[in-house]
């Protein structure tokens, strides 16, 4: 099984495969190695003859095994990328399996064939995942975990020459999560909207992101650790009237995350800065605030509380009964806030 970045250093050393399979939940990594191939194999003047870019759900296994057999016109290879690779309808099928799995024996050397397969990963039990394995160069594309957030942008904005505050990078992971795809796109823009030299600051990622410096889940979960309801309470109002960018379910996820960062806390015994950051998944810059809440809220409440949080998400999605229907998300998060915090 291979790994994006060695995919990258072996494109990068003209070392190709003839067949490459991506597959996974995050898009980001897929996405990046078919816009390399796609950009940087062939020349531009061989393209029109020798690149081809299908779509999972206007071929079949056999158009793309008889594009694949063909020979480069005027040059010494031919790319063949298959987006979507995962609507290819009679890649579920046997026969088309079958047709993948021979030619997979022999495939032309001039011929270098990628699968998109986006969004979820390809059954590890099957026939098929099995001579992947053994014959392509494939990669499967994991969601990272939200503890890894910020130390992929701390490297992807090491890969851009940038700096960021460390609370710009906090805004950036909490409101915006595991979205790796979403997060690049946002520091490219911002990297376009700085002064070249300059450190991405609150300021800057609420100009051009558009994160409220003063009202977000950042300072949410500021507020809470502090104990300041009223700043609570305003950030909640803020976020019931831009739903748009405040979506309800991803606050009540961060809320969770939140809770079940101090409920680790409370469980070890580890007291040094460093190493309980990186066992909760935040900088050590803001370890103290996760301390000062463990200490405001006690095990038995941090489990109240993410009970709360739970039972809020169930009436949310109607499992559970709820008395306000007009204006839920907005009722919801306040009785939420005001709980939790008494």
């Amino acid at each position: 099984m291979a790994e994006y970045m060695e995919i990258i250093k072996d494109f990068k050393a003209k070392k190709y495969a003839p067949v490459y399979f991506l597959h996974g939940e995050e898009s980001f990594f897929i996405n990046n190695i078919v816009t390399l191939f796609e950009n940087e194999l062939l020349d531009e003047s061989q393209k029109s003859f020798n690149q081809y870019i299908l779509y999972g759900k206007e071929v079949d296994i056999n158009q793309i095994i008889s594009t694949a057999r063909k020979f480069p016109m005027m040059g010494d290879q031919q790319l063949i990328v298959v987006k979507e690779a995962q609507e290819i309808k009679d890649l579920k099928k046997s026969e088309g399996i079958e047709v993948l799995i021979h030619y997979l024996k022999t495939p032309v050397p001039s011929t270098i064939l990628v699968f998109a397969y986006q969004h979820k990963s390809l059954d590890k039990r099957s026939k098929l995942s099995k001579v992947l394995t053994k014959t392509t160069v494939m990669m499967e594309a994991k969601k990272m975990y939200d503890n890894q957030i910020g130390s992929w942008i701390q490297n992807y904005l090491d890969t851009k020459s940038l700096k960021m505050s460390k609370k710009g990078i906090m805004m950036l992971s909490e409101n915006i999560g595991n979205n790796l795809q979403r997060l690049s796109t946002e520091i490219d823009k911002l990297a376009l909207n700085i002064t070249k030299g300059d450190e991405i600051n609150e300021q800057h990622i609420q100009n051009y992101v558009g994160i409220n410096r003063d009202y977000n889940i950042f300072e949410l979960q500021k507020a809470l650790s502090f104990g300041d309801f009223s700043k609570a309470f305003k950030i909640i109002e803020y976020f019931t009237l831009n739903l748009s960018k405040n979506p309800f379910v991803l606050t009540i996820n961060q809320l969770f995350a939140y809770f079940n960062k101090i409920l680790i806390i409370h469980q070890s015994s580890i007291k040094e800065n460093h190493q309980l950051a990186s066992l909760i998944g935040v900088n050590p810059f803001f370890v103290g605030e996760y301390l000062n809440a463990s200490k405001r809220y006690s095990l038995p409440i941090v489990l109240r509380n993410i009970a709360l949080v739970h039972d809020t998400d169930l009436k949310f999605k109607g499992i559970k009964p709820f008395a306000s229907p007009k204006g839920k998300e907005s009722a919801l998060l306040k009785e939420l806030i005001f709980k939790l915090m008494h």
